[in-house]
């Protein structure tokens, strides 16, 4: 498998941070033998760690195509980030998507490693990476990251594409001039997915990479109103995704009025716009909504738990053959 545009939508599972390491071995192998096509690892401060993730779940697979979502830029320096990316690259060619982005900042604040300009360190730690990626020997003086002559010793013969894991307007067109794509989290919805496109310039071979809710089961409503504490707590939170949603005033007058309810007994048409989140027919529509959009690769975010998340394995690979 390679690194190019796929004829249809790549879909895939996220490893949700809350997951024990080891079931990551379970959850890759179960994937491939269902021929889905990606397994997104997922790295929060300070739950599991990406790399090594990765690392297992394709050490592991064979045809497995496995995504970092997300490096923090500041967490590791982009030439150690580099050197991880190309060991990966070089023991799995032509199966990593590797996205970096901003990072929590009250949590790089924890570990000492904040920024003052999270928008120009980014803008240097992809841009050094990639380079690094492509072969080059980079020296650099900038306001975060200085370099004298780095160079990888064997960079990788099939370069992953790097990935901005962004959200505001500034951060999506700074991703469409130095990254190879875009990861957009939970909520991203079609209208914000084709917002994000735009805003990053709509450059030639961007690859978009879409993380989203997944609660599929035989009755809409009960799955609707399960994940109208998610929806809550998302239109009300700092995701700037829900603002494109065509209803969201009349959302928060929902929510401001009734509650948990208001959001619950929505208009089913409008839940397309927040995840796979209904029937099996509801999370279809949504995937086939965010490929109309121009999404690439679909991850969807299981249960928390090792028992829900087995669940939804079931789900996710019905939903990778229908998609196709």
């Amino acid at each position: 498998m390679g690194y190019g545009r796929r004829v249809g939508l790549n879909v895939g599972m996220c490893f949700d941070r809350s997951l024990p390491a080891p079931f990551v071995v379970e959850v890759a192998e179960a994937l491939e033998a269902s021929s889905v096509d990606q397994l997104w690892v997922i790295e929060d401060c300070f739950y599991t760690a990406g790399v090594s993730l990765a690392a297992t779940a394709l050490a592991r697979t064979s045809s497995l195509t496995v995504g970092i979502g997300i490096l923090p830029a500041v967490a590791r320096n982009p030439a150690v980030t580099a050197m991880e990316l190309a060991t990966l690259a070089n023991l799995a060619p032509g199966r990593l998507l590797a996205g970096i982005g901003h990072g929590i900042q009250e949590w790089m604040e924890q570990m000492g490693a904040r920024t003052s300009s999270p928008l120009t360190t980014l803008d240097e730690a992809i841009t050094i990476v990639r380079r690094l990626l492509h072969g080059e020997t980079v020296t650099v003086e900038g306001a975060e990251f200085s370099m004298r002559e780095v160079a990888l010793d064997a960079p990788p013969t099939s370069v992953p594409p790097v990935l901005a894991g962004v959200r505001g307007p500034r951060s999506l067109a700074l991703a469409g001039r130095v990254a190879d794509g875009i990861v957009l989290a939970e909520g991203a919805g079609p209208t914000y997915v084709a917002q994000s496109i735009a805003r990053a310039g709509n450059p030639d071979s961007f690859r978009v990479s879409v993380f989203t809710a997944l609660a599929v089961g035989d009755d809409a409503k009960e799955m609707r109103r399960i994940m109208a504490p998610f929806v809550a707590g998302i239109i009300d939170g700092t995701n700037p995704a829900p603002n494109a949603h065509p209803h969201i005033e009349e959302i928060r007058e929902r929510h401001a009025a009734r509650g948990i309810d208001g959001i619950a007994d929505m208009p089913a048409d409008w839940w397309t716009e927040l995840g796979a989140i209904g029937t099996f027919a509801d999370a279809v529509r949504h995937a086939e909504a965010l490929a109309d959009a121009g999404v690439d690769d679909v991850a969807f975010f299981p249960g928390p738990t090792v028992e829900l998340a087995r669940e939804d394995l079931a789900h996710v690979t019905r939903l990778a053959a229908a998609v196709r």
